[in-house]
């Protein structure tokens, strides 16, 4: 008997296609909104990180069994062995570690599903080797605390105000105004007390195993699918129970590397007047939730030029090529790391 496929490299698009008989509201039912079209970016050769897709299926079944359906878990680890091919590094590798983030991503976008979780698989001993290897240490340890205060909260379920607070406290003291203007030495004292605040919520230590991380992200997507504003929201929209969620397991890229890294949002056109300028906003040296959280002051997209010359040329060729291959205003989300442009949606 052939072994049900639950995982879906990003460039597996036409085995999905196949299976769900070539029409792309079904891949959209199949991957979910988020992972069919990163597959479809991956197809035409846009600049999407090394991925893949756990499906909607697998969703149903774990909402309908309470455990992972057979095989999913090794198929998530065959093709993370393909990740880590593609990428060149190896996952839970202390010395080259690749860092994934989980994304939920149903059929249609919807409130009350799990938010992404970026940087799993990063732990005290690979915190150490990515210092090595990327002589950074403020950017690796800033990356670790976003971890610990995302898994928390989006994961273990622990009041987000418990970081908060001990951040905004933290800040206090030092006299900081912005979280970029903790040091190095300020994040790890960040990052300790971060991991007594999981400890005392969630009664165990923030896991240290990255795929232990993979799992309970994962897992915590699939939870999220039947959370009460997830199904609130689809008895107020009509959107029906059984579509499940997929979730994408996509290798990090970081816009928090420096001032010539950086995230974004942006519209091809402005969604107000169709006018054919792209609208959106972007920040330096920053991690994607920056941008919408409000923390920082953004820059307009139409400035990206300015900072960033060589990743604004590429994004605006993506644009047109978008909005030609979908016939229609897109939305998109990137990364530029070290001046490389990423498309993350």
């Amino acid at each position: 008997m052939v072994e049900k496929k639950w995982v879906y490299l990003f460039g597996e698009i036409e085995k999905a296609e196949k299976y769900v008989g070539g029409d792309w509201e079904k891949v959209r039912g199949l991957l979910g909104g988020k992972g069919a079209n990163l597959a479809e970016m991956a197809r035409i050769k846009l600049p999407v990180p090394p991925g893949f897709t756990v499906t909607t299926e697998a969703c149903n079944s774990y909402s309908a069994e309470g455990k992972f359906p057979e095989g999913m878990w090794s198929q998530m680890l065959d093709a993370l062995k393909v990740v880590e091919k593609d990428a060149n590094k190896k996952f839970g590798d202390v010395n080259n570690p690749l860092l994934v983030s989980c994304r939920s991503g149903a059929k249609f976008s919807m409130p009350g599903m799990m938010d992404t979780v970026l940087n799993i698989g990063l732990n005290d001993a690979s915190a150490l080797g990515m210092v090595k290897l990327t002589n950074n240490e403020r950017f690796v340890y800033d990356s670790y605390r976003r971890l610990i205060q995302m898994f928390g909260t989006v994961v273990l379920n622990l009041p987000d105000e418990a970081f908060e607070e001990v951040l905004d406290g933290f800040k206090k003291d030092k006299g900081y105004k912005a979280d970029t203007d903790m040091t190095a030495e300020d994040l790890k004292v960040l990052i300790d007390r971060y991991k007594v605040v999981v400890k005392k919520h969630y009664g165990k230590d923030f896991p240290q195993e990255p795929l232990e991380q993979l799992k309970l992200a994962t897992e915590a997507v699939f939870k999220s699918w039947n959370g009460k504003r997830a199904v609130d929201y689809r008895r107020a929209t009509n959107i029906p129970d059984d579509l499940g969620t997929a979730v994408s397991i996509v290798t990090m890229v970081f816009g928090n590397m420096g001032w010539d890294s950086g995230t974004g949002v942006a519209f091809t056109r402005n969604p107000s007047t169709g006018e054919r300028l792209l609208y959106g906003d972007y920040l330096l040296n920053a991690q994607g939730e920056d941008v919408v959280a409000g923390i920082r002051n953004t820059e307009k997209i139409a400035t990206l030029g300015d900072p960033l010359p060589e990743a604004n040329k590429q994004f605006l060729e993506v644009v047109k090529i978008l909005e030609l291959h979908y016939h229609d205003m897109q939305d998109l989300e990137f990364t530029v790391e070290h001046g490389r442009l990423w498309m993350l949606q």
